[in-house]
């Protein structure tokens, strides 16, 4: 109870992290080298599932001629055929965020234990899984902005899971009914059901993290959280650190990190990232993110506008929420 309370009660921004986080070339140490070969395995397919997501066409025109014409069995077919190589590649997505999931775990434990004494040490001493841990946030908020525009995947699974309840009942035998079970369909129609599956699934690690680990303070994470908004934040506003970005799309990569973390401190965090006692500065990180080409910055101040939990509470500074209309 004594930690809730540190962690509801302590309102210290005035000590910012001020120093240069690596993104672009930060290596692991010894020290860190086991876990970061652990997480670089799965950020190693990162790439892959983007290109792919990006690449989803959908079956929606076999789809539609099969429900127009239902009795015409070479459509149902041609409709099956499209719809059953795209539901293996919504699966193997799903199960990507399950890995993903417990990578965040294995970085969670790395930078908040012990080691050293604040979260800042680990940050600055540990930039290796600091930046891996940026890489999972960054391609979990891309993951979801792409999955927001295609409406295709929903349709397209819906569409498989009424066609397979139809042959069952009808006896007719199905090949990929081993592929995607009755139980599985059930946790990936969940999954695609919400705006922002992989945040939701990355708040939920994130949640059940701090849960499994009572034995850890719950500021040890979220000091985590709040120091990694920070870091990028000063350095996205100090032109001294920001000259040293090698490539303009580290701006772009520090702020989806930026907002990715004050997501997830949102979910995690007693009374979320908004309240007077939150140790994210956020009428700091939301002029950083206006301060950049309104076109860019959209989507991210969409997904702090409608994908946080705290946003519209009523201790909710009203400067902050004005800032985000």
């Amino acid at each position: 109870m004594g930690n809730l309370l540190k962690v509801l009660t302590c309102t210290d921004l005035e000590q910012e992290p001020n120093f240069f986080l690596d993104f672009e070339n930060a290596q692991p140490t010894d020290a860190e080298r086991e876990v970061w070969e652990q997480v670089d395995v799965v950020l190693k397919d990162a790439k892959g599932i983007l290109d792919e997501l990006q690449a989803y066409k959908g079956a929606g025109q076999e789809i539609r001629e099969a429900i127009q014409n239902p009795s015409d069995e070479r459509l149902q077919e041609q409709a099956w055929a499209a719809v059953v190589p795209l539901v293996g590649r919504l699966k193997k997505f799903y199960e990507f965020s399950q890995r993903l999931e417990a990578a965040l775990h294995s970085l969670l434990r790395a930078l908040t234990s012990e080691t050293y004494d604040d979260p800042t040490q680990h940050l600055e001493r540990e930039q290796a899984l600091a930046k891996q841990f940026a890489e999972i946030l960054h391609f979990t908020l891309r993951f979801d902005e792409l999955k927001m525009t295609n409406p295709a995947i929903q349709n397209d699974f819906s569409y498989y899971r009424r066609t397979l309840s139809r042959m069952r009942i009808n006896n007719v035998p199905t090949d990929c009914e081993n592929e995607v079970n009755n139980e599985l369909a059930n946790r990936i129609s969940l999954f695609y059901a919400d705006a922002t599956p992989m945040l939701k699934a990355l708040s939920d690690g994130t949640t059940k993290f701090v849960s499994e680990n009572k034995n850890l303070p719950i500021e040890n994470t979220t000091d985590c959280l709040s120091t990694m908004a920070s870091v990028c934040k000063v350095m996205l506003e100090t032109p001294e650190y920001r000259s040293r970005f090698a490539s303009e799309e580290t701006v772009s990569f520090c702020l989806r990190v930026m907002v990715g973390v004050i997501i997830l401190y949102d979910y995690v965090h007693p009374v979320g990232a908004f309240a007077k006692s939150s140790k994210i500065d956020m009428k700091g990180c939301i002029k950083v993110l206006k301060d950049q080409p309104p076109n860019s910055v959209e989507g991210l101040l969409n997904a702090l506008r409608y994908t946080t939990k705290h946003l519209n509470d009523e201790s909710t500074n009203k400067t902050i929420k004005s800032m985000l209309q």
